[in-house]
């Protein structure tokens, strides 16, 4: 007669959820984004596997990757949420990434209420990735980490696509940008509202220019 495995420990739950909210499965249209990439690619710009990886690394340390660490992890604390969507919303840049982050956060939030039975109102994504973490007791730095983690792997993906690169240079990107997730996990998990701040200026105007970009592939 087999026995039974090991008793699933709450960390266990805790982390198969986050694994699921984070998997490219999760129903947030994460897809359809590319943060301007897809503008910097019709440009020639951005056409190479080293030039991705670059990009993305600015993205996360020095624009909205690192912006969107500190706002969920200040909604998992318990700030007000309404000051804090709004302030996530008057960090960006252009109209097409309001959208972007409205609409994935409006979307996470109708499953997690849906599945997890929350009462959460529409909220810029990290808000609400930050709220329902906080109203589950999952715990903030494993939260953080997958949704940078996922974040970094998006973009890759719209790169992928865009470029095109093979799906091992893809793998290669997500892999090499690991160390700096975790990095800026461990530096910026407890960072205040006053260290929000951006200096990706070249990115913001790629958003901005893809709004009136003829043929395009993403939404942002």
């Amino acid at each position: 007669m087999a026995t039974a495995g090991p008793m699933a420990t709450p960390t266990d739950a805790a982390l198969l959820t986050l694994a699921q909210w984070f998997s490219p499965g999760f129903p947030v249209g994460a897809f359809s984004y590319s943060h301007g990439q897809d503008w910097l690619v019709s440009t020639g710009a951005l056409h190479s596997a080293a030039g991705v990886q670059t990009w993305i690394a600015r993205v996360l340390t020095e624009g909205s990757g690192r912006n969107d660490l500190i706002l969920l992890a200040q909604a998992w604390k318990g700030g007000d949420l309404s000051e804090l969507d709004g302030l996530a919303r008057a960090l960006v840049p252009a109209a097409e990434r309001l959208t972007e982050t409205g609409e994935q956060g409006e979307a996470f939030v109708r499953t997690v209420n849906a599945v997890w039975g929350l009462d959460l109102p529409p909220l810029a994504y990290p808000v609400a990735v930050g709220a329902a973490a906080r109203a589950l007791d999952l715990p903030l730095e494993p939260t953080a980490r997958m949704y940078l983690h996922a974040f970094a792997a998006a973009l890759t993906s719209a790169a992928v696509r865009a470029i095109p690169l093979g799906q091992t240079e893809g793998q290669a990107i997500v892999h090499a940008l690991s160390p700096l997730v975790d990095r800026l996990c461990r530096d910026d998990l407890h960072a205040p509202l006053d260290a929000l701040g951006g200096a990706v200026f070249a990115a913001d105007i790629a958003a901005m220019n893809h709004e009136t970009q003829y043929s395009r592939m993403f939404r942002s």
